[in-house]
């Protein structure tokens, strides 16, 4: 089985239309085997799917790891990785339970979005993946959705270092496209406005139930010509499993009017 490829922005980075997120094999919520990763991998694989989005949060490397021993032995053209910059990983004391994943590696969490912790967060996810090579690399998290008031230096080191060092990375060929890993629209929009963005990874903001990112997002990407990958579409359970007792929406239990909006 194979599925269409489309092009990402204006790159030459080609994806399969549907991908495999790796935030399940990094433990995500509860903890599972590395031959259970494997072989949802390999089913993956055996569907046709060749796109991997993964990321250092998910599992402080664990899934990175994962995803890159099942890639060991298969051409590097035949697939496609994206990774995500803004948390560095570094030998540390890990936690039983960490950002909601179970068991993950031994490492500690350093939010960096300067030149110099995507340089090293790079590093690090080169040597989890095996590759030299990173087909996308998205600038995770960024925005007030995850920090808050505290984004704004978190903004500054982005616009101080990290997005030019991104775009140099790029144009020097080591990475093959750039671009924002998010749970909001407004941040897509405030770094369109500074930045040529070749891809969004927008999770939750373009689903059945939140139509949002329709309103400036979309005509903004037509416009650019960055391209949308919609993550989260289940809004993170409450699309797959319904408005059943303990459905989630956007990784908290669902409301009442989310769970009524479902089961409209």
């Amino acid at each position: 089985m194979t599925f269409e490829t489309r092009q990402i922005g204006k790159t030459a980075v080609r994806v399969s239309s549907i991908s495999f997120g790796c935030a399940s094999i990094g433990n995500l919520y509860q903890e599972v085997s590395d031959q259970d990763a494997t072989d949802v991998l390999q089913t993956a694989w055996d569907s046709g799917i060749t796109y991997f989005d993964t990321a250092p949060r998910y599992g402080r490397g664990r899934a990175e790891t994962r995803l890159g021993g099942f890639l060991q032995n298969k051409p590097r053209t035949s697939y496609v990785i994206s990774t995500k910059v803004g948390r560095v990983l570094r030998p540390g004391q890990a936690p039983e339970f960490a950002e909601g994943f179970a068991n993950p590696l031994q490492n500690t969490v350093h939010e960096d979005y300067s030149a110099d912790g995507f340089a090293e967060a790079l590093e690090g996810s080169r040597r989890r993946l095996g590759t030299d090579y990173i087909d996308i690399v998205y600038v995770h998290d960024i925005g007030s959705y995850t920090y808050g008031a505290d984004n704004y230096r978190h903004m500054e080191a982005l616009r101080g270092s990290g997005m030019d060092y991104l775009i140099h990375q790029k144009e020097q060929g080591k990475i093959g496209a750039i671009g924002l890993g998010v749970n909001e629209n407004e941040i897509c929009l405030e770094i369109m406005h500074d930045y040529p963005l070749d891809a969004i990874l927008l999770a939750g903001r373009l689903t059945l139930l939140d139509r949002s990112a329709e309103e400036a997002l979309v005509p903004l990407c037509q416009e650019a010509g960055t391209s949308l990958v919609l993550g989260g579409i289940f809004n993170s359970g409450i699309l797959a499993t319904g408005p059943i007792e303990g459905a989630t929406y956007d990784y908290t239990p669902a409301s009442e009017a989310v769970l009524a909006a479902t089961g409209a």
